[in-house]
């Protein structure tokens, strides 16, 4: 991530700021009003000055002076700015500390690129003069550089993100964080993990189950947090068509998502103990695939009759909600998945479904949601539609007939016997085909700053919302 820079006197070893006075100040004046919509949010005008100095100056719209609308702002800046160029950012007086951090998270979210890309970052330094909120950026800084590192594995091709690889690099990230611990189990300890073995048994990659865990003293709350991690989805025997195969290396985005929020609450050293578990697997089509029709049996000893094995993430899901249960005993669990393209019909490409028995955990979700800049919808867990799991062989069925985001979400529920339990299907907004205010194009790590927020919303002790 490059730096981003808050002071009110430049630092005397630094370039030279030309301050906003009277003649630039009317120069943007006269440029802003003769500009139809100059003001909204995300949108820039540019002033060339040749031949003065600063030749060339960005005016950012700011819209209603929301968080939101300052976090556009910096990202659309910081795209307007050459990759070697510094950025000198002058805000006007009286600016809250929630717009200077959302304006510090659209540079940085906005100034994305993928950590193996040709290119470096958009910019090398960018001073933001006139508030000195370190806090805001600190905050800023902890959440951008989680989404950094959502998006980074998720956009990692599949080529090199095996379950293998994927859990070395999650042990990796935890080793530079004091406090932070990782289990990764493999072969013979996944041996009750039943679904994960079975979507994981076509791969030449097998399988693996990741536990990471932030517990500062004196945290009274645990939280859970379980992301799907299929690091690429063929649809096995069940095997997808090539269009809907293409960016299937994006199948782990709620693995992503839930791991960089965990290191993301270390970093803000958050009151709140937090496990993330990544169930990684390929669902991958060989002759030890798992086959339709297949009985499955998971952690808490309970049997699931495959139906399609293109809907191989509740069966991972399931493993880990399980054992979330038996072994961990959490206050709330949350889990996120990019589960179903029903999700998409219904919702579109920016807003993820969300499913919870708990009334204020779904607010207090979604609130987060709003602030983080990742909108969520509460859709129905309806008992209506149970009937339609029923199996002749097993427990259930894994992929009953009916809205296809709702069965999949009673499906999980099955698993985690509390009350509170939310489930974030966010298989469409996990992904942007172009440039959208703070998103780039590719992985949007979704959900890692929705996770910091309500965690950060914690106070140890007390759910929020409750």
């Amino acid at each position: 991530m490059f730096d981003i820079r808050l002071t009110d006197v430049p630092d005397e070893t630094a370039t030279r700021v030309v301050p906003v006075g009277p003649e630039l100040d009317a120069e943007m004046s006269a440029l802003a009003a003769a500009t139809e919509g100059a003001g909204t949010a995300g949108r820039i005008t540019v002033l060339p000055r040749p031949l003065r100095t600063p030749s060339r100056v960005l005016l950012a719209g700011v819209g209603d002076g929301g968080e939101a609308a300052w976090r556009a702002a910096g990202a659309a800046a910081i795209r307007e700015t050459a990759d070697d160029e510094a950025l000198e950012i002058h805000l006007p007086s009286g600016v809250a500390p929630a717009s200077v951090r959302g304006l510090a998270e659209g540079l940085w979210l906005g100034g994305y690129r993928y950590r193996d890309a040709p290119r470096p970052p958009r910019a090398r330094e960018v001073r933001i003069h006139g508030a000195a909120r370190a806090e805001s950026l600190a905050e800023a800084r902890a959440t951008a550089r989680a989404a950094w590192l959502a998006r980074d594995l998720t956009n990692t091709p599949s080529s090199l993100k095996s379950p293998e690889w994927l859990a070395g690099q999650i042990v990796a990230e935890a080793a530079t964080r004091p406090g932070v611990t990782v289990t990764v189990r493999a072969g013979d300890e996944l041996a009750r993990f039943g679904g994960l073995l079975a979507v994981g048994g076509g791969s030449a990659s097998p399988p693996r189950f990741v536990e990471m865990s932030w517990q500062p003293p004196g945290a009274t709350t645990h939280v859970v947090l379980v992301g799907k991690g299929i690091t690429f989805d063929t649809g096995g025997i069940s095997i997808k068509p090539r269009d809907a195969m293409k960016l299937m290396k994006k199948d782990m985005g709620g693995a992503a998502a839930v791991i960089a929020a965990t290191l993301g609450a270390a970093d803000l050293n958050l009151p709140v103990r937090v496990t993330a578990l990544t169930p990684l697997a390929e669902n991958a089509v060989s002759g030890s695939a798992f086959r339709p029709g297949d009985v499955i049996t998971h952690y808490d000893g309970s049997t699931s009759e495959n139906t399609n094995s293109d809907a191989e993430g509740r069966i991972v899901l399931a493993d880990a909600l399980g054992y979330a249960a038996d072994v961990l005993h959490p206050d709330l669990v949350i889990n996120l998945a990019t589960l179903t393209g029903a999700n998409a019909v219904a919702l579109g490409k920016r807003t993820a479904a969300l499913f919870s028995p708990d009334g204020e955990l779904a607010a207090a979700l979604t609130a987060a949601g709003a602030a983080a800049g990742e909108l969520m919808w509460r859709l129905p867990l309806s008992d209506d539609y149970l009937d339609n799991m029923r199996s002749d062989v097993a427990d259930r069925v894994s992929a009953p007939a009916g809205p296809g985001s709702v069965m999949a979400a009673l499906f999980l529920r099955d698993f985690f016997g509390g009350a509170r339990w939310a489930h974030l299907d966010m298989s469409a907004p996990s992904w942007a085909e172009a440039h959208d205010l703070e998103l780039t194009k590719g992985a949007t790590g979704w959900g890692a700053r929705t996770l910091l927020r309500y965690l950060s919303a914690l106070d140890g002790g007390q759910q929020a919302g409750a």
